[in-house]
């Protein structure tokens, strides 16, 4: 067949460890011999960050506002083991983060159903969409150790000059301090993703905190969710036959549990990092997670959910076979193709990104897949098969879709 052609560049972010192995072998397989692929290429490894202070990130978000979408590679955020096995300059942050208050957007991840696999959680009959605010909190963060005895402050200057101080503890010992913030522009923003994802999608929107126990910084997420669904939605979603709700992350996880699925859960920046998580591993897999970055602006970041996956990096790394599932980071290549696609009118672009996604979904439902989807897998007898043959596997599916098409 003769190659798609593209109009616009993806903005494409290249990553670390096993995750950067498949990268390649996906390109080679599943992209390149039938699109004419078209990136503005930004290396994320850590070497590279390290190398160039973190500023290849910065670069890589700003050509993101710029061309509209990217497709990220999974990345390390360092820890003080890294720092040595990298001699690193710094413990640099997560570039998720640093990109996330770039674009200011919001992160959506949904489990990828799959027959064969069960959800743990066996009512979960339909996606549950984690909704993750993508700025602030301890992302931002700014720690102290205490070294002794000693009062600790919050102190808010303004730009008059005037200074508002709570206290937050007199220390009789050593002991920690971490200050977190968020601003109301972001939290608007954050929610109208949310409710204008609801009624695109035309799904109920759960939104939790816990704003009985944080009266001023979680209490102010809920009254501007509120606000704005009154103000700007309420009509819409009643139109639809959709709801939205708020209530405690306490009580949310206990409705979620006893739930169908079908729905968006909006959290905050660190419970939608941990709920994210937690709905993945429930539906399966952590690698059977797409997750996409949406900023305010119109702009897209797609991604798998997962890490590295640096236990199979090592094992390559001393010649052993590996047996990685890719399909996270094949979904978040055909979330990037298909948007693109939608941006530029290029119809063909678009119907390709659905055609891979249900040449993966395909292949392991005819019982063709890697060892970890084995484990959860209901396929009485499936072909387990190493990292590189899984993808060509996926790619004689796909062929096999593009010839009956």
């Amino acid at each position: 067949m003769e190659k798609i052609k593209m109009t616009t560049p993806l903005v494409e972010m290249d990553g670390d460890e096993m995750t950067r192995i498949l990268w390649q072998m996906i390109k080679e397989e599943l992209l390149c011999p039938y699109i004419d692929l078209k990136t503005e290429y930004y290396d994320l490894g850590l070497e590279h960050r390290n190398a160039t202070d973190d500023q290849v990130t910065v670069d890589s978000a700003n050509a993101t506002l710029k061309y509209g979408v990217a497709v990220k590679c999974a990345t390390i955020t360092p820890n003080g083991a890294r720092m040595q096995e990298y001699n690193l300059k710094e413990m640099w942050k997560s570039p998720n983060g640093t990109i996330r208050a770039i674009l200011d957007g919001t992160v959506f991840r949904s489990p990828i159903l799959v027959k064969g696999i069960v959800p743990y959680v066996k009512n979960w009959t339909k996606p549950i969409t984690i909704a993750r605010h993508a700025y602030g909190d301890v992302y931002k963060n700014t720690e102290i150790k205490v070294p002794g005895p000693g009062q600790a402050e919050l102190v808010f200057t303004a730009a008059d000059g005037t200074q508002t101080r709570e206290l937050i503890h007199t220390f009789d010992g050593a002991g920690i301090l971490q200050g977190i913030h968020n601003t109301e522009k972001s939290i608007i923003s954050f929610a109208r993703a949310c409710f204008a994802y609801a009624v695109d999608t035309r799904q109920d929107l759960w939104f939790s905190t816990k704003d009985t126990i944080s009266k001023k910084y979680d209490h102010t997420f809920k009254d501007i969710f509120q606000e704005i669904y009154d103000t700007e939605y309420k009509a819409k979603f009643e139109e639809l036959g959709i709801e939205y709700f708020y209530t405690l992350i306490d009580d949310a996880v206990a409705r979620v549990i006893r739930s169908e699925g079908g729905f968006i859960w909006a959290c905050k920046n660190y419970d939608g990092d941990v709920m994210s998580d937690m709905v993945a591993t429930a539906y399966g897999d952590l690698s059977m997670m797409t997750s996409v970055l949406v900023s305010p602006s119109g702009a897209y970041e797609y991604e798998a959910a997962h890490g590295t996956v640096q236990r199979h990096y090592y094992k390559h790394l001393e010649g052993k076979e590996t047996s990685t599932n890719s399909i996270a980071t094949i979904f978040a290549w055909t979330g990037a193709l298909r948007k693109r696609g939608e941006l530029d009118g290029n119809e063909a672009l678009s119907a390709f990104g659905d055609l891979l996604e249900r040449a993966c979904i395909k292949t392991v439902e005819d019982g063709k897949m890697t060892k970890s989807l084995s484990l959860i897998s209901t396929c009485e007898h499936p072909v387990i098969l190493n990292s590189l043959e899984f993808i060509k596997a996926i790619r004689e599916t796909l062929d096999g879709l593009l010839f009956t098409a």
